[in-house]
């Protein structure tokens, strides 16, 4: 059984860990939950309805990681940056969600559906990368088309959810909702920068010197290491929408040769982990609040609207829905854990 922690077992994907991790046919871990000194002592098992046996919540200081085999950080880029690497250095594999390490040349970064191979060996590091919510998904969808035509340039929109900023921020997009609907004009600049209630900002992240922002960047760089590609030119606009979980990405594609729309989706649709909605499906297209209430689908990257541009026959353009919390980040990072296991270096 291995020894996990789940550092950022508080917030809103340390809650998808713990109850992942918490369900039949997982992997056997004994779970410690870490946070901050003001949640310790916290019974978070009952607290989340979760049957599984969990230890009460820790305060980070207080961890000895020297006990652990396994720690997941979902606490954020500045707590990863003080604390995963000495996790790493008392012998843990950590996996982290944040954006702390993804760029290093010596963490892997991985999504397992696109390059388990980089999980072949255990990284001297101890650490490996979970790559930001919106890359995953991109990535996924892309990894088949890239093998049927090859990928010459990608430009993405994405359309990212509230839950992408945390539980504050869907309690801002909540109250404030609820605020603009009772005519109160009581809103605030908060998680978000701008309100997001019935509204768009379109800007996740500071800006550099270019004008792109934060966000944007990471999806220029990240597919190029995930997917080997390190040419791969990746034109980005990311915007935060009023919608509680779930991203969306509106992908355009110039490929090295013309592929079909019936050939992209049957590679589509024979790709493990990916749902594909063809014209005359019921629903004939994903949405945010449609892959959210689909329960196991949840898993899943969910693609439609496929085709090819019309105006120029090398380019494909496609629709792309996931759940920001598990195939984003929770889900993903369990994926590592396994292919890690399925490997025989870890445990």
């Amino acid at each position: 059984m291995l020894r996990t922690a789940v550092v950022g077992a508080t917030g809103a994907v340390g809650h998808e860990l713990l109850a992942l991790l918490s369900r039949p046919g997982m992997p056997p871990v004994r779970l410690s939950p870490v946070a901050s000194a003001r949640s310790a002592g916290v019974d978070i098992g009952a607290q989340l309805g979760l049957d599984a046996q969990i230890e009460p919540v820790r305060a980070l200081n207080d961890v000895d990681f020297t006990a652990m085999d396994l720690v997941f950080f979902a606490a954020g880029a500045e707590v990863s940056r003080q604390v995963a690497e000495k996790a790493a250095a008392a012998g843990c594999l950590v996996i982290d969600n944040s954006s702390a390490f993804r760029a290093r040349e010596d963490v892997p970064l991985v999504v397992p559906q696109v390059n388990p191979e980089a999980l072949r060996q255990r990284p001297e590091s101890n650490i490996i990368a979970n790559p930001n919510c919106s890359t995953i998904q991109l990535v996924r969808a892309l990894h088949p088309i890239h093998r049927l035509g090859g990928l010459s340039r990608v430009f993405v929109s994405t359309y990212q959810a509230a839950s992408g900023g945390g539980l504050r921020g869907l309690a801002e997009l909540a109250d404030d909702s609820r605020s603009v609907l009772d005519g109160r004009g009581d809103l605030h600049a908060g998680r978000f920068g701008p309100p997001l209630a019935f509204d768009l900002v379109p800007q996740i992240g500071l800006l550099d010197d270019q004008g792109a922002a934060h966000e944007e960047r990471k999806l220029r760089s990240e597919p190029r290491k995930i997917m080997s590609l390190p040419d791969l030119r990746v034109d980005a606009t990311a915007v935060r929408v009023p919608v509680f979980h779930c991203h969306s990405e509106a992908v355009h594609v110039d490929l090295e040769r013309p592929i079909s729309a019936a050939e992209a989706e049957e590679a589509l649709a024979g790709t493990d982990g990916i749902r594909l909605y063809r014209c005359g499906d019921v629903p004939a297209i994903p949405s945010p609040r449609s892959v959210e209430a689909s329960g196991a689908g949840r898993a899943l990257v969910h693609v439609g609207r496929v085709r090819v541009d019309a105006s120029q026959p090398d380019s494909l353009a496609m629709w792309v829905v996931a759940d920001n919390l598990w195939v984003g980040a929770a889900y993903n990072a369990i994926d590592i854990m396994r292919t890690a296991l399925d490997y025989g270096w870890l445990g």
